[in-house]
């Protein structure tokens, strides 16, 4: 297998897996989406777009047509005590999506949380507080809330906002819990609200935060969707982890 490793323009070092033959070829860690697929159009790719506070690595996974006129982007844990996202991420990343379509999975943005059964991460920062739009001073490190010193000041939301804003996807679809619906996010509601019937969970609207990643993206690229899924509490059962990633990838259509 051949490894390289490059520097993003984000400033953090990616080593690049490719998934997708038995001899890996090597690309970029923000590959262009004409190439980003391009040894198959229908193979995996896993690389790490970054690395978390304490050096875990923070991976994504491709799956799809590099040059599907539909991208969307999937992100199973942002709070590390939320973790109902991650086997429904991991069932998206061994399933190919429609053909007019490239999928993004990025099964964990916040393994330090995770780890540790925060919400936030190593820096006890809230990652959902720390995106640019709107962003304003919340709580002390620690609070449930703590929106860090400033806004990107930490490498995991760094690393979603660089992924965003090179792969610009239709849709993102952010995995949370407890609550059991879908939140009317600020991007179309048409999407959230097909997403609702798709999965059985119920559509309001919860308060908007200041520096919540899925607002930043509503407000930065207009014509895109970013919306949060709050899973109910506890585990998710297989039948409705096939359920969830069933209607993603209906929603990629």
């Amino acid at each position: 297998m051949t490894w390289r490793r490059w520097v993003a323009s984000a400033g953090v070092v990616a080593t690049i897996a490719t998934a997708c033959t038995a001899s890996s070829q090597t690309v970029s860690p923000w590959p262009d989406r004409r190439t980003a697929v391009a040894a198959s159009a229908r193979s995996a790719r896993t690389l790490v777009i970054g690395h978390s506070v304490r050096g875990v690595p923070i991976r994504a996974t491709m799956r799809g047509a590099p040059n599907a006129p539909h991208v969307v982007l999937v992100v199973g844990v942002i709070h590390g005590n939320e973790q109902a996202g991650i086997p429904i991420a991991k069932a998206l990343a061994s399933h190919n999506p429609p053909r007019e379509a490239l999928l993004w999975i990025v099964k964990d943005l916040n393994p330090d949380g995770v780890a540790a059964g925060t919400r936030q991460n190593a820096d006890r920062v809230d990652l959902n507080r720390n995106f640019p739009w709107r962003w304003r001073p919340l709580g002390a490190p620690g609070d449930l809330q703590y929106s860090g010193p400033r806004s990107l000041s930490e490498p995991e939301a760094r690393i979603a906002h660089s992924l965003i804003l090179r792969q610009r996807p239709r849709i993102t679809i952010w995995f949370h819990q407890p609550l059991g619906l879908v939140d009317e996010s600020g991007g179309s509601i048409a999407i959230e609200r097909r997403f609702s019937r798709l999965t059985g969970l119920a559509l309001h609207r919860l308060t908007r935060y200041p520096g919540s990643a899925a607002g930043w993206q509503n407000h930065r690229l207009p014509h895109t969707t970013a919306f949060v899924v709050e899973l109910p509490p506890g585990k998710v059962s297989p039948p409705s982890v096939s359920r969830y990633a069933n209607a993603v990838l209906r929603l990629t259509s």
